[in-house]
């Protein structure tokens, strides 16, 4: 079985953010509409989602919400997957693990890609995505997050975020530590591990550190060059480099 077919067809892609580092381009439109390379970034994660297997894209919205639902329906209109479903968080935007667990009815029980909107990447060996499908294993782990070379990655922490065993278990960095590895925006996980979360917002980092504690949280780090799109500047350097091929 290829991972694309072993991966899940549910995704929940998290569009809510404000933006507020990328203004003036935000001054307008979300976060998930400005443009990098001429396309949305909300339309280079689904891309990469549709070529994965992904049937089925669950979309939280809040600021500018409006405009995030009518570029979706012109989307689809175009025929392009996955299909979408829309979670509304128009009353508050409910964060990461907040995000998810409002969306739960919409996400069902099984596994599901989670993915941020402001990560842009080159692939070097093979899609990034397939690679964390394929590493996926719910009887050793509840969340799979897609790692990336701090020193190799641009516009994420410099000191890093976690470290990865020689089994795929992923340790947190203490304070203090420079770790070799950042979380680059897509992961899968059982929803379900949101679900004793408090009301509103909240961030799914705590769970993840609880969940590591236990060693359920593991992480792959494909062959690639990684880019976070939070700023201007930082779309500027992203259109050159992905320029360059």
């Amino acid at each position: 079985m290829s991972a694309a077919a072993k991966g899940p067809k549910i995704a929940m892609v998290l569009a809510a953010g404000l933006g507020t580092r990328m203004r003036p381009l935000t001054n307008d439109r979300p976060k998930a509409l400005v443009e990098v390379a001429g396309k949305a970034l909300i339309d280079h994660m689904l891309d990469r989602l549709a070529a994965a297997g992904v049937e089925t894209a669950v979309v939280n919205v809040h600021y500018f919400a409006d405009v995030v639902e009518a570029h979706l329906k012109a989307r689809e209109a175009k025929g392009l997957r996955p299909r979408i479903v829309i979670s509304d968080e128009r009353p508050q935007a409910l964060e990461t693990g907040g995000g998810i667990k409002h969306a739960l009815p919409l996400l069902g029980e099984s596994p599901v890609f989670v993915a941020n909107i402001d990560s842009i990447w080159i692939e070097r060996a093979g899609a990034a995505i397939d690679a964390v499908a394929a590493a996926w294993d719910p009887a050793r782990m509840d969340v799979c997050l897609m790692l990336a070379s701090t020193r190799e990655s641009l516009g994420f922490h410099d000191t890093g975020d976690v470290f990865l065993g020689d089994d795929g278990v992923v340790r947190f960095k203490d304070p203090g530590e420079i770790a070799p590895l950042v979380y680059v925006g897509v992961h899968i996980c059982k929803p379900r591990i949101t679900a004793d979360g408090p009301d509103g917002p909240f961030s799914l980092l705590p769970l993840w550190k609880r969940l590591a504690a236990d060693h359920r949280v593991h992480g792959v780090a494909p062959d690639g060059l990684w880019m976070h799109v939070g700023d201007p500047d930082a779309k500027l350097a992203a259109e050159a480099r992905l320029a360059q091929g």
